[in-house]
């Protein structure tokens, strides 16, 4: 017997609006009928959001890549 039950998917997860009539497990087809527009989430930190006149270069991301504390004994390779 197939059974349509409406639902949401939202951040990964199906919540379906109610219990499916006498089926404890089953396989399932997911189609998604209209996707809504939901405001992303904002970031800490974007791109250029720090920028002035100057932008950073490949240059300025090496000086910053971090390659360990020799001084806290952990293995960093």
């Amino acid at each position: 017997m197939l059974q349509s039950i409406k639902g949401i998917y939202k951040n990964g997860e199906i919540k379906l609006s109610e219990v499916p009539h006498q089926v404890s497990e089953s396989l399932v087809i997911v189609t998604f009928l209209e996707p809504q527009n939901t405001p992303q989430l904002k970031h800490t930190m974007q791109f250029g959001m720090f920028s002035g006149k100057q932008q950073s270069t490949e240059a300025d991301f090496e000086v910053a890549e971090f390659y360990g504390d020799s001084e806290d004994a952990l293995d960093w390779t």
